[in-house]
């Protein structure tokens, strides 16, 4: 085991204050989740929560996050958190225990080999192109819902790139219904809620139907050519372990849902916060469209331009540190163990944040300040500190598909193009499990080069 990042460092334990009789934390989590779980590192490095009958650890200091995340078959995938998104995933790479994680990384991590990184490229800029053509100066755009069909098309183009339509295949709005209801499910895991019969559980079982079937055909439609298309179902299908054994269908599904719903929703995000942020920062803006007038004179960026788009990339790493998507996550201690030299009976559920760590001000100065030069000098950090893609075995297998799209995304967009946020209210985020703005439009305007 690598030695501790904070060797001198005592660590502390404390219950957070303001719990309420039954319902202990649950209020306050539900009214201002980000604030509340951002101000916890006050009271200790490990800090206890009451949520209804529910007990949790929230890991507040990065050096305890760093042997939660790397120790991962004491503290496997599991929780309340977990739970409720693998009754969406199914037992996919990002929510399937330990014991089936080396197995499903093995297989998969060909899809992700960075040989095969410019060949997605390519298919990522002509979805980033067909999107934006029609756009016209003085359009008014709903900015989430369009980087989110932006960003499902770019996924449907890389799985299916079989299919000679695979950047329109009708997977928006399967993926949309059941993205919210991953939100709503991992937020309000009340016993039995996703079996009423509301509006919303509707569309999530005919969303996630609608999934199952598009991806039974496209399966189908590709065994039958048994050509591989060097895209990601390709790899899936030819996958197989040291015993000779391949996914099975329903393993297939799961891996496909998890790469549309994960992929799409996290870079959509991450788009969407940086252009508010931008608009904000009109001196950062201002480098930005001098780099990209520099690089890409008007034409949309390519795989072999991002070597010279540092500070564009730099914008991603800033983006992605104030508002990581996956902004709370859930482990389950497996046996009897410590952290922090505080005792942790089997079966613990604990709690980390990627937007708490971000938001240490003794990690990263002046957190709340959008500042990417920042990673000039902090190209490296300390592992625990920095966690918008995890950390250890289960650090996310998309992490360079993901950053690559969104440069290329941020980079072709901004070069043609200024995006100015409505004025009035600002941006919030939505209450859901996934750090994502709630709806907000922008104008566009033509830029002149």
């Amino acid at each position: 085991m690598p030695a501790p990042f904070f060797p001198t460092t005592r660590f502390t334990a404390a219950t957070a204050p303001g719990g309420l009789p039954l319902l202990g934390h649950a209020l306050a989590l539900l009214r201002r989740p980000h604030d509340f779980v951002a101000g916890l590192p006050a009271h200790g490095d490990l800090v206890r929560l009451r949520l209804g009958p529910l007990h949790a650890y929230v890991v507040c200091h990065p050096e305890l996050v760093r042997r939660l995340l790397t120790e991962d078959r004491v503290f496997d995938k599991g929780g309340p958190l977990l739970d409720k998104a693998r009754e969406v995933f199914g037992n996919g790479l990002a929510t399937c225990p330990a014991a089936d994680h080396r197995r499903q990384r093995r297989l998969l991590q060909p899809a992700f080999h960075r040989d095969r990184l410019p060949g997605y490229a390519a298919g990522m800029a002509e979805e980033i192109a067909g999107t934006t053509a029609p756009w016209r100066d003085g359009d008014v755009i709903d900015v989430p819902a369009t980087m989110h069909r932006l960003t499902t098309a770019v996924a449907a183009r890389c799985l299916f790139a079989a299919h000679e339509r695979a950047g329109r295949l009708p997977v928006h709005a399967s993926t949309d219904a059941v993205t919210r209801a991953v939100g709503r499910r991992v937020l309000l895991p009340l016993p039995g809620a996703d079996r009423l019969p509301t509006p919303g559980n509707r569309r999530f079982r005919r969303a996630r139907r609608d999934l199952r079937e598009i991806t039974r055909r496209l399966v189908a439609d590709h065994r039958a050519t048994g050509t591989d298309h060097h895209d990601l179902l390709s790899v899936l299908l030819a996958a197989t372990d040291e015993d000779g054994r391949g996914l099975s269908a329903a393993e297939i599904h799961e891996q496909v849902v998890t790469f549309l719903l994960a992929g799409t929703e996290a870079t959509a995000a991450t788009l969407s916060w940086a252009w508010t942020l931008l608009a904000a920062n009109p001196a950062v803006r201002e480098r930005l469209h001098a780099e990209l007038d520099t690089v890409l004179d008007g034409r949309p960026a390519r795989h072999e331009d991002l070597p010279a788009l540092p500070l564009t990339a730099r914008i991603v790493s800033e983006t992605l540190r104030l508002y990581p998507p996956p902004w709370i996550l859930s482990r389950t201690a497996t046996a009897d163990t410590e952290l922090g030299g505080h005792h942790l009976p089997a079966g613990s559920t604990l709690l980390f944040s990627p937007y708490l760590l971000h938001r240490r001000a003794d990690l990263f100065p002046r957190p709340d300040r959008f500042d990417p030069d920042r990673w000039l000098t902090t190209a490296s950090p300390a592992p625990g500190t920095y966690t918008p893609f995890g950390l250890g075995a289960r650090r996310c297998i998309g992490d360079a598909f993901g950053t690559t799209e969104a440069v290329l995304a941020i980079a072709t967009i901004a070069a043609r193009w200024t995006v100015t946020p409505a004025p009035g209210r600002p941006v919030r985020p939505a209450r859901s499990a996934s750090l994502a703005p709630r709806p907000f439009t922008a104008t566009l305007t033509r830029r002149a080069r």
